[in-house]
């Protein structure tokens, strides 16, 4: 989402303090926290660029696997000089489909940190989220779901899953499988902003869209949460969670996770007390993965005037976490996303600056803290122009897609091996 001039001044101002800390060597956090040890674990394959199927002037890229292990990469496309397109391109036989239209036509509102996604449903079904403007305020646009049921070559009327109807701020949403054609989806949404005498708080809402055409009931989840970080969910054999920046009324803005058991949302658990306060929001959501009953969170913060990537494991659903184990190389800019592989080792993905500009990286981490050394899947821009690199697992591959920005936009796509 759009952030206010004065947002925008209080994270440059806070970026410039931890990268002050770093030039001058004042902390511990620069010098290279994210070194491997002896045993640790063994890094990701090489890289190797894969040829995009994104022509140019493209960008947002995002990723997803079916159950199958089918990749399946979506972006918006620039159409002329005032409209976009939302496409997408399925893997199949180590080539990439010939590009397909989700959404086009329409007044798509294009963010590089509030981005459209795509999900595989169990019947096989495909679904597709972006964001849509519903008015000619800035902050005036909502969020667009639709399903094709013919592996996308056509595409059924979107639904709205907000029900308020007002003109205000709805995105961040990550969307998931529900049983059978079912269509689960969180979201950020902004409706207090436009609402008379009201606080001017981002709430969590949930729902779950099936094949009735009605709208459905949404549920609140909190009634308070950072402004314009992404969310992310995964399923457990306990039940889905939901991860995502909270907010408290002392703008601390840690990591929360919300829990589906037997049906009913947990209330908001802390995955781990960083004690970040922070008087604005600093557009960086954290990433969740599952494996049976582990669940690993990765996520950045700046807690302590010191810019840190850390993950925590749960082994329990995502009941209780242990320790948070930093992983970056000492001067993060973060955007992190996290997968499993086989042993259920997070590989957790980030952004890390350089000397001259920044390089996307990605390091395994052992269940005792130790790290593999990490690889660079990646050169990029610093700048908020990258977006945000994606990353997930298929089989024993790993696929990245990430934007180089410029006068021509481009999306590079790219793969290495777990082994």
């Amino acid at each position: 989402m759009p952030l206010s001039r004065h947002t925008q001044a209080l994270i440059s101002s806070h970026s410039a303090v931890l990268g002050a800390v770093c030039v001058f060597g004042f902390t511990s956090a620069c010098a290279s926290p994210g070194d491997s040890a002896p045993g640790a674990p063994a890094p990701i394959g090489a890289v190797a660029e894969h040829q995009s199927p994104v022509p140019d002037h493209a960008g947002t890229p995002n990723l997803v696997v079916a159950g199958d292990g089918v990749v399946h990469l979506s972006w918006t496309e620039r159409v002329d000089s005032t409209s976009h397109a939302l496409r997408f391109a399925t893997l199949k036989n180590s080539s990439w489909s010939p590009p397909r239209d989700i959404a086009r036509g329409k007044p798509l509102f294009v963010n590089w940190a509030d981005f459209s996604s795509m999900t595989v449903l169990d019947n096989g079904d495909l679904a597709a989220h972006w964001l849509e403007r519903e008015g000619a305020g800035t902050y005036a646009y909502g969020v667009r779901i639709a399903r094709s049921r013919d592996n996308g070559a056509s595409w059924e009327p979107a639904r709205t899953p907000h029900n308020d109807g007002l003109q205000a701020e709805h995105g961040f949403v990550s969307l998931w499988a529900a049983g059978g054609d079912a269509i689960g989806a969180v979201w950020l949404d902004g409706r207090k902003t436009a609402m008379p005498d009201s606080a001017r708080e981002m709430t969590i809402r949930t729902t779950v869209i099936g094949s009735d055409p009605a709208p459905t009931p949404e549920t609140l989840l909190d009634a308070r949460a950072c402004d314009c970080c992404q969310t992310s969910s995964a399923a457990t054999a306990s039940g889905r969670v939901i991860v995502y920046r909270d907010r408290t009324e002392e703008e601390i803005r840690d990591i929360s996770i919300l829990r589906e058991v037997n049906g009913v949302w947990s209330e908001p658990g802390t995955v781990h007390a960083d004690n970040w306060h922070f008087e604005a929001c600093p557009v960086n959501g954290p990433s969740v993965a599952s494996r049976g009953d582990t669940v690993a969170v990765a996520w950045f913060t700046g807690a302590q005037d010191t810019a840190r990537v850390r993950v925590a494991v749960s082994v329990d659903g995502g009941a209780t976490f242990g320790a948070a184990m930093r992983v970056d190389d000492g001067d993060p800019i973060g955007r992190t996303t996290v997968v499993l592989d086989d042993n259920a080792l997070p590989l957790v993905m980030w952004m890390e600056r350089t000397s001259d500009s920044s390089e996307v990286r990605v390091r395994r981490v052992a269940a005792d803290g130790k790290l593999s050394p990490a690889v660079v899947v990646s050169r990029v821009d610093p700048s908020r122009r990258s977006g945000f690199p994606r990353m997930v697992r298929s089989g024993d591959q790993l696929w990245f897609a990430w934007t180089v920005p410029g006068d021509t936009m481009r999306v590079r796509v790219a793969t290495a091996s777990l082994k």
